[in-house]
């Protein structure tokens, strides 16, 4: 993605949003993010990891979980 307010532009840009190998999902700056019922979470942080493993405790929010998996579980 490229654009987004705010943000430096340049060759050393950062994408809005990095998937992270075995990981979350991070995405930066201020956004509505929906889950899977449908509700709306509101992030203000400068990063957000978001659960792509689906075990999460916090969902949509990464909470680590994804450490203990095995790696064929892991997104």
């Amino acid at each position: 993605m490229s654009g987004g307010a705010g943000r430096d532009e340049g060759p050393r840009a950062r994408p809005d949003i990095v998937l992270c190998p075995g990981g979350p999902m991070l995405v930066f700056g201020d956004l509505v993010v929906e889950d899977d019922q449908g509700q709306q979470h509101h992030t203000h942080r400068p990063v957000s990891a978001i659960c792509r493993c689906g075990k999460s405790s916090s969902a949509p929010w990464c909470d680590g979980t994804h450490k203990a998996l095995p790696d064929r579980q892991r997104p």
